[in-house]
């Protein structure tokens, strides 16, 4: 993502005359108005220290890699060894972006020039060149290859080119790196062979889609983003290598997806079928699935200097803000009815929209979300992977992400405010207080706990140092001027002049039909600080302060006081319409809301409509019941239970009072996201299926199709277990569940190594399903049986004639020991007179009896016991 100067670069190019005026009064103003800043300034030296605790933090990082894993895909930082795929347990669709390249390395080579590490870049581009192979037989995800490791060869490429071109490095390059990143172009160019145009979302580096020995081309489906994210990359290895084809097809696949967007909103969907184009997931969002197709229909503006993708972004955005936006929120819709919001929680990736929201000059919206992840962050250390609407946990997982990072550095570049710096401040502590482990930093598992999880990702080091690097940083400090490049979405730099140096390739211009909508300041111009801060230099502190206490974090709770009130509503009188009013509701006579009408209806006098209630209250958390899954065949008979999760939807175990028996059987593939190869042995049997790839319930009905009786989901994130993560409940897809019928539970990881260490060794395994109070074996804890007893105070030696024998306790009660309150007020004359009767009732376990007292506060005289006899 770019700040605000890098729209009015690219505006420039198409608007002249005025155009060097227009820049210099936007320098200026912006110079102006950092000067009136709120009382957070941050000192240089203050600066410095930050940004050399930064540098000592990747060389933690990045050096960790080269020492202990190096060449492998990935640093496992609490295993201190590289993570190599094939030799560690496979954690699904995560693996994806691991294809035997030294992914770290090559994600990190831009982050060290802009980290100014000069050296040290010119050691690594020596040793991708000479190691780094590009034709393992390994299927990879099209998606993350292409940000990430064409992202980054290009990226190095042209900083290598940089530094050469000065004389003083890189005098040996002779663009190796270029003729890496073609080579693996033409290595993904086979995932577009669909006819639709849109990629696949998996490909054989060695063998492609379709041939026989590539082990992919079945998928049906990719998301939006993984479709959408590819014409910064393509477009830019066209320009540089001169040969089109990677541009075309970048710029088919955004064809495709603007023409399927739903018409009347203007929105997308997350999920496409690459085959005939239909929607297969129809909520629509800025999160993940969608995230970077908004993001590089801006940027493919920047970079390439085409219209086109301006017009369609600004669509798409004026229907994010009708719809999905509700600052501070940003959910989650339905395309076709986007009133419906069709989730109550939002996922972390959402994070880069603010930066984004600076790109296009829109920044009350931009500080409004950046402020409520701020408080979120504050509540959680990090931001987990998805939290509710009411900001609580719903998966606690936090992998090191770096969008909101990005957002923080994209707010102070726009806005020159040193708040953005302590917020930079406070994110650089906290990796370093909670995820620093002696071989670098590790994702942590759960915010809630605070446990980590055995993974260092490669956008770490590509991503979250370069911003904050950048975030406190001068551009005297820097080795080259960030204002001539374009960061991709893995934070690569692409040069802003590759639309003028490197003109587009022959029938590399997309057509664009005209399309009415509304046009706002920003459409077309470059916004200004006048636009952006009207007369008030403190206008972004006056919208954070809308946010401060959003969480509840810093400040004490005080409930609101409950009012409750009894209204005579058929009253005719308005004195309860007047009474609401003064609490904040405001109520209109039906009669007058049909007074359009009064001919077909009749009058209702007396009868209002609620319009507005202020007050929404919080509710508790729902409770997750625990289910088990219970190994009941030789030779595990019943003892070996592990803890599972329910559903929301599926079969509810708790209503089946023998659960669910059946033997397992694993799913062909493992993720149950394409069409199943092994129905013949799930009919009839419990499916394994691996979580990762799509969602719950669309492996479900994939799995009750092919004749499975239940399903058995496994967690891929490797090590998670039930004891130290919290157990939660599968949500569906947001469409009808309802033709879901099967019972369904989810296992950590370290469980269903259980489940399928005993498959392995023992070929035929039955499991029961059901929920933990009724596993078999298990000893109910009985509730306590509860009686009523009823004690008749009476004159010793007064036992009433025929009085059973058996099961009656006599208390004998000595005269005047025992002063007997009544419940209700009675005069001064009868609160002393014995009372005939007195009666009270005594709730007691079946192995002991207490002491009765009609006065909770009294003390039963120490004679006073039950009758030792039956």
């Amino acid at each position: 993502m770019r700040r605000v100067g890098d729209i009015l670069r690219r505006e420039l190019v198409h608007i002249s005359g005025t155009g060097m005026l227009l820049k210099t009064l936007l320098i200026s103003s912006l110079l102006g108005w950092a000067t009136c800043q709120e009382s957070q300034s941050m000192t240089p030296e203050e600066k410095t220290v930050i940004r050399d605790q930064i540098i000592e933090m990747f060389d933690h990082a990045y050096g960790s890699y080269m020492k202990y894993a190096y060449p492998a895909d990935e640093l496992m930082p609490l295993s201190c060894r590289g993570r190599v795929r094939g030799q560690e347990p496979n954690r699904g669709d995560i693996d994806d972006s691991l294809g035997k390249f030294s992914l770290t390395l090559i994600d990190t080579l831009d982050t060290l020039v802009v980290l100014n590490k000069l050296d040290e870049f010119e050691d690594a581009v020596r040793k991708a060149v000479t190691d780094v192979r590009l034709d393992n037989d390994v299927v990879v995800s099209v998606f993350e290859t292409n940000i990430r490791v064409l992202g980054g060869l290009l990226g190095a490429h042209v900083m290598a080119d940089l530094l050469r071109q000065r004389g003083e490095r890189m005098q040996w390059y002779r663009d190796e790196l270029l003729h890496m990143a073609k080579e693996l172009g033409h290595r993904l160019l086979p995932a577009f062979n669909t006819t639709s145009g849109l990629p696949y979302p998996k490909v054989n580096l060695r063998y492609g889609v379709l041939n026989p020995l590539s082990r992919t081309g079945t998928e049906s489906d990719t998301c939006t983003a993984c479709a959408g994210t590819m014409i910064l990359e393509f477009a830019a290895l066209s320009r540089l290598s001169g040969e089109s084809v990677f541009e075309e097809h970048a710029r088919k696949a955004l064809d495709v997806l603007w023409q399927r967007r739903q018409r009347g909103s203007d929105l997308v969907g997350t999920v496409i079928n690459i085959h005939n184009e239909e929607w297969v997931r129809r909520d629509s969002g800025v999160g993940a699935g969608i995230d970077s197709y908004y993001e590089y229909l801006m940027k493919a503006y920047i970079l390439l200097g085409d219209n086109v993708f301006l017009e369609r972004f600004n669509i798409h955005y004026s229907a994010i803000m009708k719809y999905i936006s509700q600052p501070p929120l940003l959910l989650n819709v339905h395309m076709h009815n986007p009133t419906v919001s069709v989730r109550s929680w939002m996922d972390s990736l959402l994070a880069f929209f603010p930066g984004l929201q600076v790109l296009r000059g829109d920044l009350k919206p931009a500080i409004e979300t950046h402020e409520m992840l701020y408080q979120v962050t504050k509540q959680h250390k990090f931001l987990p992977e998805a939290f509710t609407t009411e900001f609580r946990v719903h998966w606690g997982q936090h992998l090191l992400r770096p969008e909101f990072a990005e957002s923080t550095y994209y707010l102070y570049k726009a806005t020159g405010d040193p708040y953005y710096l302590r917020v930079g401040q406070s994110i650089v502590e906290k990796l370093n207080a909670y995820a620093r482990v002696p071989c670098g930093f590790a994702a942590v598992q759960d915010v809630r706990t605070g446990t980590h999880e055995d993974r260092m990702d490669s956008f770490f080091l590509a991503e979250m140092f370069k911003y904050l690097y950048l975030l406190f940083s001068e551009k005297s400090q820097l080795p080259i001027d960030v204002d001539d490049y374009i960061f991709t979405t893995e934070a690569h730099l692409l040069p802003v002049s590759l639309s003028t140096t490197q003109p587009p390739c022959q029938s590399n211009n997309t057509e664009t039909v005209p399309v009415s909508h509304e046009e706002d300041l920003f459409t077309h111009s470059c916004p200004s600080m006048e636009t952006l801060f009207p007369n008030n230099p403190s206008f972004a502190k006056t919208i954070r302060d809308s946010y401060k206490y959003l969480t509840g974090v810093g400040r004490a709770l005080h409930p609101l006081p409950v009012r409750e009130i009894e209204l005579p509503l058929h009253d005719n009188g308005m004195e309860p319409v007047e009474f609401l009013k003064s609490m904040g509701i405001s109520l209109t006579p039906l009669n007058e809301v049909m007074a359009g009408d009064l001919g077909s209806r009749k009058e209702h006098k007396g009868v209002y409509r609620v319009k507005l209630v202020a007050e929404v209250s919080h509710t508790e958390e729902e409770e997750v019941v625990p289910h088990v899954v219970q190994l009941i065949s030789p030779p595990f008979l019943g003892r070996t239970v592990l803890t599972a999760g329910p559903a929301k939807f599926g079969m509810d175990l708790t209503k089946q009072e023998h659960g669910v028996k059946g033997s397992i059987v694993k799913a062909s593939p493992y993720t149950a996201c394409g069409p199943i190869d092994n129905t013949v042995e799930l009919k009839g049997h419990i499916a394994l299926a691996l979580r990762g790839d799509c969602m719950f319930a669309v492996k479900a009905r994939r799995l009750q199709e092919a004749g499975a009786i239940g399903v058995i989901f496994i967690d891929h994130r490797e090590g998670s277990n039930s004891e130290e993560t919290p157990l939660f409940q599968m949500v569906g897809d947001g469409d009808s569940t309802e033709d879901i019928t099967l019972p369904l539970v989810f296992v950590f990881n370290r469980e269903g190594a259980v489940l399928t260490a005993a498959l392995e060794e023992h070929h035929n395994v039955d499991v029961l399903l059901l929920p933990k109070e009724r596993q078999l074996g298990h000893d109910k804890t009985d509730k306590p049986l509860g009686m009523n007893i009823k004690l008749r105070l009476a004159e010793e030696g007064e036992l009433e004639e025929g009085a059973s024998r058996g099961p009656t306790l006599e208390f004998v009660l000595e005269k005047q020991e025992v002063l007997l309150k009544e419940e209700e007020e009675e005069d001064e004359e009868l609160r002393g007179r014995q009372q005939p009767q007195r009666f009270c009732t005594v709730a007691a376990e079946t192995d002991r009896t207490e002491p009765c007292s009609a006065d909770s506060s009294q003390t039963t005289n120490s004679d006073s016991r039950p009758d030792a006899t039956p």
